[in-house]
């Protein structure tokens, strides 16, 4: 298999495919064969230089950030359909490149053409311009305008692509921005057909720009002076290091970082029917997702029969060629992810944690990046795999004393995004969900 990209070896820069000032090109590889997917351009230094001046002058020069909202709304509902006529080939990527399960890529391959439908919606529910009168009897008025920011450098993951450039991009065109998407070396595709999209609808040059980098260039990018705002998604050391370099320019960033969100299970819920939601949610691409519930909480006296319950069930999941309708799990999207989450777990069993379910490679599988559903017990919460994101498929299941420790447990994490608490009386649900909202501050948790 082989990805369906009209010019692989170029860069889309002022609206045009542009060969990358070195030539150097990132091999892509199949996450289930290792055979090879994608050779695409890899951009230098000198091309981020071309992508920030053909934005800057698109955004200062051209028609863009002039037209009305309701003016622009119009390209983002024919960027919408042409996405979406793209629904095929993201949909092999997200496979191939991510190790996402054939079905499900299928279902989130249209969801970047319902966001930037969505988007262009926003014209007839949000007021960008609002007059507001400064004195009595209206003497004097102002006016409250938002105007788009500028230049916005869109920093994707390598997980969900296709909906995380949607997610940044969309918007940004809607307020008149102009963006530089810079892929992930590991999964550029939805980039490159989101460029096609644009040459398609004829969008005026330099409002996209599209290039796929690896770390050291991609840092060039948010120290660029020529970039008004950031937007990232990826781990929270690099959103560490992206909120310092925009601080020490005083430029604006926007981040969605990392999770290890817990699922505090109270006792009057059933071990068997916890385990089962949990499993079914973990296998969603082999656990590589910021919001995934990895932290499991029960009280002592139950934690060895929830092991075993969701150690069968987890356990149990057909891992295998994300295109076969059988299997449920995939593979991790790349060997270093893979590395990364061998050796988690066994740091984790080096600090004393119980290996019950899974924990290395499948017998079956000679080839691919796969790792078994895996499954740790006796977890120390503030052991390295009780503190850290694997982002992979690996649970942990940890006791508590009662239920005010199982919550004091779930909000001892340097980390927020996503909380969930099992529980058949709404009374006291509600009554725990508040206090991890009080944990999590301007973080969702789940009931």
């Amino acid at each position: 298999m082989r990805a369906s990209i009209s010019h692989p070896d170029k860069l889309f820069i002022g609206g045009r495919w542009v060969a990358p000032a070195s030539g150097a090109t990132i091999e892509v590889l199949n996450a289930a064969t290792e055979e090879l997917f994608a050779e695409v351009a890899e951009a230098g230094a000198d091309d981020v230089d071309r992508a920030v001046a053909a934005a800057r002058a698109a955004f200062d020069e051209g028609p863009w950030p002039r037209m009305s909202p309701q003016d622009r709304a119009g390209p983002l509902r024919a960027l919408a359909a042409e996405i979406d006529a793209r629904a095929e080939p993201a949909a092999l990527a997200l496979s191939c490149e991510t190790g996402m399960i054939a079905g499900a890529a299928q279902m989130m391959a249209h969801a970047p053409g319902a966001i930037y439908a969505k988007t262009a919606g926003y014209t007839d529910s949000f007021a960008f311009e609002q007059k507001r009168q400064t004195s009595p009897g209206g003497a004097a008025a102002g006016l409250l305008v938002h105007e788009p920011v500028g230049v916005v450098a869109a920093i994707v993951s390598w997980n969900g692509p296709a909906a995380g450039i949607a997610q940044k991009v969309a918007p940004a065109l809607l307020c008149g921005c102009t963006v530089i998407v810079k892929c992930s070396p590991e999964a550029p595709t939805a980039g490159y057909l989101l460029a096609e999209a644009c040459e398609k609808i004829g969008l005026p040059p330099g409002v996209v720009n599209v290039l796929t980098a690896d770390r050291e260039v991609s840092e060039r990018l948010v120290r660029h002076g020529g970039v008004d705002m950031v937007a990232f998604t990826g781990s929270t050391a690099t959103g560490q290091r992206i909120a310092s370099i925009c601080g020490e320019r005083i430029a604006r960033y926007q981040l969605e970082l990392g999770g290890k969100s817990p699922a505090v299970i109270f006792d009057d819920f059933d071990l068997g029917e916890a385990a089962q939601i949990l499993a079914g949610a973990a296998r969603f691409l082999s656990g590589q997702v910021c919001a995934s519930l990895t932290r499991f909480i029960v009280t002592t006296g139950r934690h060895d029969d929830f092991v075993d319950a969701l150690s069968a069930a987890f356990g149990a999941t057909r891992v295998g060629d994300p295109f076969d309708p059988a299997v449920q799990m995939g593979p991790l999207a790349s060997a270093r992810q893979r590395a990364r989450v061998e050796g988690y777990i066994a740091k984790g069993r080096a600090e004393g944690a119980r290996l019950a379910a899974g924990g290395g490679r499948p017998r079956h599988l000679d080839r691919g990046w796969f790792v078994e559903p895996t499954v740790l017990a006796d977890v120390d919460n503030g052991s390295t795999i009780g503190r850290e994101e694997i982002f992979g498929p690996v649970l942990s299941v940890i006791r508590a004393r009662d239920e005010a420790d199982a919550v004091r447990l779930a909000n001892e994490t340097a980390y927020g995004l996503n909380a969930t608490v099992f529980t058949h009386d709404a009374e006291r649900a509600y009554e725990r969900k508040t206090v991890l909202l009080e944990a999590y501050p301007g973080h969702l948790a789940q009931t």
